[in-house]
């Protein structure tokens, strides 16, 4: 008889919760699996009792760490002390960079001698490259969601890295041609900053389109744990805006969608996947706006950092600026043409997210954290 598999993760905002919990189904399929950790929605569908809520570590920006400076250590150390304590198999500390790091550092002055991997690389093909080399004494293998990673953190001396794929992969919709009209469906993040920031902005876009013909309606996709918060904040818009929290009805909206207006992170990517036309939007505070001009104003919707190109318009902003974004977005609801070249690098990202890179082939992330169980 199989003996379970004990598996600690951590998963440290809502992205990162739908990773760990596609990885959670995929463990379930092969072996017994004993789970503790840290979760959100996705991962407490799975069975999850969180040690703690996961939106104690959804934090975004310098400032927002700072003011949540101590709650953020003391969870540092409550995790730590609770792996060692329970002796997991496999730990698996998803995305959640800086937290994911810490507690890492933790564990390893705490003596623990377990299995431990990272699942998400971090962007040291961005900035700080020599990151990639101090993880190596952290992580025995990092599991990357974007097919070019595993070369960059070999080149650079990182741990050992695999390439897995990501779960918006499932998101795939293989229309050719989008509709003439339909929904627009607005993403603003999940986190508190980046609601409080963009709300505003993009009602302030939707005072200007409201009667623009291709626009048959608005719709905010969210979280469950969010959609009564936003539901409120758009309650008087000159719109009518439909708020979706089902995943279901999400994936059947994004296949009649005429266009996105998202923030940059995992949102685009499923977006690309469900080949949804779109504008990538970013308000930084100023942290953030210091650190993206000393870093010359990088890429940051996955879309174009995986292509390598600018197949989305990219509007990074220090301070709201609606009038860009409805020029923007103006031009691709205006423009059948500029819709229809998204959706076809759209296409020619899906075959690169599908099959890795010839020396990194896409793996299943199932079978990278079986190797290190010796139940398996």
């Amino acid at each position: 008889m199989t003996s379970a598999l004990k598996l600690f993760i951590v998963a440290g905002e809502p992205s990162g919760d739908r990773i760990a919990a596609d990885l959670v189904a995929r463990l379930r399929q092969r072996v017994p699996l004993v789970l503790a950790g840290v979760g959100g929605d996705e991962l407490k569908a799975m069975g999850l009792v969180s040690l703690y809520p996961m939106s104690d570590l959804s934090v975004m920006g310098i400032s927002d760490v700072l003011r949540r400076l101590p709650l953020l250590l003391w969870r540092v150390e409550q995790t730590a002390r609770h792996i060692v304590a329970g002796q997991p198999d496999v730990v698996v500390l998803v995305d959640a960079q800086d937290f994911s790091k810490l507690v890492a550092k933790r564990l390893k002055a705490l003596g623990h001698k377990g299995t431990r991997i990272l699942y998400a690389a971090p962007t040291v093909w961005a900035r700080a490259p020599e990151r990639a080399a101090k993880l190596k004494p952290l992580f025995d293998e990092v599991l990357a969601v974007l097919p070019f990673e595993p070369a960059v953190m070999h080149r650079l001396g990182g741990p050992p890295t695999s390439y897995v794929g990501h779960p918006a992969l499932a998101e795939g919709l293989t229309h050719v041609e989008g509709p003439d009209a339909g929904p627009l469906i607005l993403l603003p993040g999940s986190r508190e900053g980046e609601l409080r920031r963009h709300l505003p902005l993009f009602r302030a876009v939707i005072d200007t389109l409201a009667g623009h013909p291709a626009l048959e309606r608005v719709v905010i996709p969210t979280l469950p744990a969010l959609a009564a918060r936003i539901g409120q904040a758009v309650a008087d818009w000159p719109l009518p805006v439909e708020v979706v929290a089902d995943r279901a009805e999400r994936r059947a909206l994004y296949g009649r969608a005429i266009a996105a207006v998202s923030v940059a992170g995992t949102a685009t990517l499923e977006l690309a996947m469900a080949r949804v036309p779109m504008v990538v939007s970013y308000v930084m505070d100023s942290h953030q706006a210091r650190a993206f001009e000393r870093l010359g104003r990088p890429m940051v919707s996955l879309p174009n950092i995986i292509l390598d190109r600018d197949a989305v318009t990219e509007l990074v902003q220090s301070r709201p600026d609606p009038a860009a974004i409805v020029a923007s977005l103006s031009a691709l609801l205006d423009n059948k043409k500029a819709r229809q070249d998204q959706i076809a690098a759209f296409g020619e990202l899906e075959d690169l997210m599908e099959c890795g890179e010839a020396d990194f082939p896409r793996q299943d992330p199932a079978d990278r954290v079986l190797s290190y169980w010796s139940g398996a």
